[in-house]
């Protein structure tokens, strides 16, 4: 997937990198996050189809598009924690205002990447606003089965055999702390898309609309029988491209 990379911190890590055919005065800049790799091989397979989204994004609607490969992922340095991830997602913005001549930066992601854009926007206040689709509200789950999700990582093959043996604690502590339903509160007043499946069986449609509350204008698209994995289904996309073109329009760049 990648063609490119950047830093986070001491880490040097993959990404895929779209620029448009033309660009003017303005370049409006956005963070694509995939979502947390699901079975054996996972780490491979997650992040497949989205240069195809971020060359859509680019072509059809001008803007530089990076999807950032965390911490772990094929490509990049590191392993897998959850803050860490936050930190890559921190990284990528920065590296499209500062590395592309981005004027303006955004986030948006699926999944556990949808929750890590709005707690990435929350925490830089350089980031205009954030997209959420299909993401949880919180990590309580994981934070309260630490034990499962490192095997589980370790059989997607985002972390290292041996990784975090000895530092277990510290690598459980950001499971807890880190939030996107506290996160909306944070963001607001600054815009926030939440998209999700009524029959998401894996995050619970109510996760959005408390993630929508909490920022207290957010937009909730609530998508008819859609299931959990809206990276293919086409009125989520269509959403997504609709309301990163609105923010464009209303940035003054036609």
């Amino acid at each position: 997937m990648s063609n490119h990379t950047y830093r986070s911190g001491d880490l040097t890590l993959a990404a895929h990198l779209e620029r448009p055919p033309e660009s003017g005065r303005d370049l409006h800049g956005v963070v694509i996050c995939h979502g947390f790799p699901a079975g054996e091989g996972g780490g491979a397979n997650s992040p497949a189809t989205f240069p195809e989204l971020a060359a859509r994004i680019a072509r059809e609607l001008g803007w530089v598009v990076i999807v950032p490969a965390p911490r772990g992922m094929p490509g990049s340095e590191g392993s897998f924690s959850l803050d860490g991830w936050l930190e890559d997602v921190i990284a990528a913005a920065d590296h499209l205002l500062l590395g592309q001549q981005a004027t303006s930066v955004w986030t948006a992601g699926f999944g556990t990447g949808g929750a890590l854009a709005v707690c990435a926007a929350a925490a830089d206040g350089r980031i205009g606003g954030a997209a959420t689709i299909a993401g949880p509200a919180d990590f309580s789950d994981w934070a309260a089965n630490p034990r499962r999700l490192l095997l589980h990582a370790r059989a997607a093959g985002v972390i290292d055999e041996g990784a975090y043996s000895t530092d277990f604690d510290r690598w459980t502590s950001g499971l807890a702390g880190i939030s996107a339903e506290h996160a909306a509160e944070a963001l607001a007043p600054r815009p926030l898309l939440v998209v999700h499946g009524t029959d998401d069986d894996i995050v619970p449609s109510l996760d959005a609309r408390a993630v929508a509350a909490a920022h207290g204008a957010g937009d909730l698209r609530m998508i008819n029988r859609a299931s959990h994995h809206l990276r293919h289904d086409p009125r989520a996309i269509a959403i997504l491209l609709g309301w990163l073109d609105r923010r464009r329009r209303l940035m003054g760049s036609a």
